[in-house]
């Protein structure tokens, strides 16, 4: 890998408005680096997990800390207009209930001291065809499930002697299987949101007439803990009910678990909260860093674009801890500097066409 190519390209993610191609890069350096050399870059070798955790192992040794968090969460960049491949293709988007076509990424984002970095991340590929049995139409398929995924990113990232607390995730990844897997498996504790169907109990293991029901009937007062246990799940788990307020004042609820039963209500809720900053790594990379904004072609150069991106966010948060402003005002300042560069560029031509 070419690091000082890798840097010039994630400068340019950082810096760019619009769509971001080797030509452009090269224009933009004064042609002192070919498009071809870049082109290379992208397509010269795949660049995968382990090559992120290479390259942003150092800082993250430098904020380690036992009460860090890891964030598992993946999100869908919508592409309507590109040619349908097993990257870009139609997944179910679980926030807005319908299939979208565009690239699925799972990332798993470390967050320790007030700094997220993202430590590992898959591509969800759908390489196979099969016949959808409503339809009768061809459709693609994954040969691996996102739950199988988180599983083998998590693996990786506790074999790399990532330091951390909790493991973080929304209800898409909060199977049983994957609670055992987590807390048997791996050693580690979790707090995930229940579906409001799971069956839960409040009896212990051998109480006569033990019984499950829906979590959404248990009589649950607000923010207070209980243990329960799920079915499939052999270990008992501490359940906090929250109620909250959505933008348009309607309310919503949500049932925290946590494999640490010895916390309380606010500190899984407190935890809990900690998961928002997956929220922002993906509006960053989509708003900030090109995310989508390559019209590269094949399947290699598309996916190493998305790692450059990763890395253009890990460049970008390194400047906000020194410049202590965030990803959005650090681009509004690179923005309005265009702006002015642009301005003066004008005048000149105005000058130079005595217009001025």
């Amino acid at each position: 890998m070419d690091k000082d190519l890798l840097d010039l390209y994630t400068d340019y993610l950082i810096s760019s408005f619009g769509l971001t191609t080797a030509t452009g890069l090269s224009a933009l350096g004064g042609n002192t680096v070919s498009h071809d050399r870049i082109t290379r870059l992208l397509s010269g070798r795949d660049f995968t997990s382990a090559d992120l955790w290479l390259l942003v192992k150092p800082l993250v040794r430098q904020v380690q800390q036992e009460e860090a968090v890891l964030v598992i969460d993946d999100s869908i960049e919508a592409k309507p207009y590109t040619d349908e491949s097993q990257l870009i293709c139609w997944h179910w988007d679980h926030v807005q209930g319908r299939s979208v076509k565009g690239i699925n990424l799972l990332s798993a984002l470390y967050h320790s001291q007030g700094v997220s970095l993202p430590v590992a991340f898959e591509l969800v590929k759908k390489p196979d065809f099969v016949t959808d049995k409503k339809t009768g139409r061809q459709k693609r398929q994954a040969r691996q499930t996102k739950n199988d995924l988180y599983r083998q990113m998590l693996s990786v990232c506790v074999r790399n002697g990532l330091v951390f607390g909790y493991v973080l995730n929304d209800t898409w990844f909060a199977s049983a299987e994957t609670m055992v897997f987590v807390k048997h498996t791996l050693d580690k504790d979790f707090v995930m949101p229940l579906k409001d169907n799971r069956k839960v109990t409040q009896d212990a293991p051998g109480t006569p007439n033990r019984g499950y029901v829906p979590v959404s009937e248990l009589s649950l007062e607000d923010n207070l803990a209980i243990t329960v246990w799920r079915e499939d799940v052999d270990f008992p788990l501490r359940l906090v009910k929250q109620v909250f307020t959505n933008a348009d004042d309607s309310t919503g609820v949500v049932y925290l678990v946590s494999s640490d039963t010895t916390l309380t209500a606010q500190a899984i809720q407190t935890l809990y909260q900690k998961r928002w900053k997956v929220e922002e790594y993906h509006k960053s990379l989509k708003s900030n860093l090109a995310f989508s904004r390559s019209p590269t072609k094949t399947l290699r150069t598309q996916s190493n674009h998305i790692f450059a991106c990763l890395m253009a966010f890990v460049k970008m948060e390194q400047m906000r801890l020194k410049t202590h402003l965030n990803h959005f005002a650090m681009k509004g300042q690179i923005y309005q500097a265009a702006l002015r560069s642009a301005y003066q560029q004008l005048q000149t031509l105005k000058a130079q066409s005595g217009l001025a």
